[in-house]
């Protein structure tokens, strides 16, 4: 993709409003940009980055046999009245009437949909265990928006939901997709815990965990142990122990100390158990014949999130610093001079072509800029691979450069594709 005609507005200035690094990066490498509170366009590159994440998503589900659908945002108000939800969810469901009258919400999540699909058409154990989800979004009325992408009014989730006729299954499908989120967040570079957390609104009495990314802005406090490898929600702990917890207190699963950090959650797995298909009456036959309601279990990603998230962990003084396997394009490709005929142009112009055949995705800064600001510009912007074309352009020399060092070398254009074969 060439610079100059590619959708990314480049901001100079740092936002004031922006408290998180990654609100600020993402609106000055041109990711994103506020509508309103709480509410984002992507742009080209942001919109990139998130389908990266959502193939990440899609394969490791899909590996573990769930199934992909698409439910409607618009929720018929009377699922939720049946459910209990409609209240106990409070001021957070954005609520609205059609010309008829009849009221909707806007989905904050879909338990209530996906249990009354499920309660129409699986009625026999043989259908069971089914694991289904989607990637879609969602909309939460939040009484505060705040750091951009991590707290926001509408939002990208990918949401999965399982449904069983024994408790055997459930557990089994719990620990499958706790294992594929496992494989999700390393493949998308983040440093994470698993950590045992309260159901909250979602409800149901089985049990749940929280994916937490370790970060100094997030707003989940992480007890972890000094010796074993335990590691908690402090509010679930608190109540628990019914008590204040506090650092260096006894861990209580061995001899360690518990230890706090900071902390964003970019997910969630429920045992719902019969929470939603009891009140909705979504029931399914054994093998003697004895209808029961559906166990359920929902596992939920915050896909938006994610991506400011992973900024979050991954930036430094000079701009995002992204992980090869979820940047929006693996080489930022530098000339120096761009009048046609010059060297470094025309050696430009022929890696361009060679990285683009060899499949490699790469983004061509043809903007006629001094070369300091392509530089700066390079470095906000945080793709893996920056290599600049300048000086050695007239020996077919290249400068190669990975984001995360400090070191650059200089390169031939072959030892330059052979670089790049591993890359991605």
């Amino acid at each position: 993709m060439r610079q100059k005609t590619w959708f990314m507005p480049i901001q100079r200035e740092v936002p004031a409003e922006a408290e998180a690094a990654s609100h600020r990066l993402l609106l000055r490498a041109g990711f994103i940009r506020q509508l309103a509170a709480g509410v984002y366009t992507y742009l080209p590159m942001g919109r990139r980055v998130l389908r990266k994440l959502e193939t990440i998503i899609r394969e490791e589900l899909d590996r573990i046999g769930a199934q992909e659908l698409l439910m409607p945002a618009l929720q018929p108000a009377e699922l939720w009245e049946q459910s209990g939800r409609l209240e106990l969810y409070g001021p957070e469901l954005i609520r609205l009437q059609d010309r008829h009258g009849r009221a909707f919400a806007l989905g904050p999540t879909h338990e209530e949909i996906v249990t009354a699909l499920a309660g129409a058409e699986l009625r026999s154990y043989r259908r069971l265990p089914l694991l289904v989800y989607q990637i879609q979004t969602k909309f939460r009325d939040e009484p505060r928006p705040r750091f951009g992408l991590l707290r926001g009014r509408e939002f990208l989730m990918k949401d999965a939901y399982s449904f069983h006729a024994e408790a055997d299954t459930l557990h089994e499908t719990y620990e499958h997709v706790r294992q594929a989120y496992g494989s999700i967040f390393t493949r998308v570079g983040l440093r994470f815990r698993a950590i045992e957390a309260d159901n909250g609104a979602i409800g149901g009495e089985g049990g749940s965990h929280e994916f937490v990314a370790l970060a100094d802005i997030g707003e989940d406090t992480v007890v972890t142990c000094s010796e074993c490898d335990y590691a908690a929600n402090l509010e679930k702990l608190a109540m628990e122990q019914e008590r204040d917890v506090q650092a260096g207190d006894p861990c209580p699963r061995c001899t360690g100390r518990l230890q706090f950090s900071n902390g964003i959650e970019i997910a969630h797995v429920f045992k719902l158990g019969t929470r939603y298909s009891e009140p909705l009456q979504a029931r399914v036959a054994d093998a003697s014949g004895v209808e029961r309601p559906h166990l359920m279990g929902c596992y939920g990603i915050g896909v938006s999130r994610l991506l400011a998230t992973i900024v979050e962990q991954h930036h430094d003084a000079d701009g995002i610093v992204w992980p090869a396997g979820v940047a929006p394009y693996h080489v930022h490709l530098v000339p120096l001079q761009t009048k046609p005929g010059a060297d470094a142009w025309e050696l430009a112009h022929t890696l361009y072509e060679r990285l683009q055949a060899a499949g490699v995705e790469v983004l061509l800064d043809d903007r006629e800029e001094r070369p300091g600001v392509k530089l700066k510009d390079a470095d906000l912007i945080g793709l893996p691979v920056r290599i600049v074309i300048g000086r050695g352009a007239a020996d077919g020399r290249v400068e190669w450069k990975a984001r995360a060092d400090a070191e650059t070398m200089e390169l031939s254009i072959d030892e330059v594709i052979r670089r790049l074969d591993n890359l991605g």
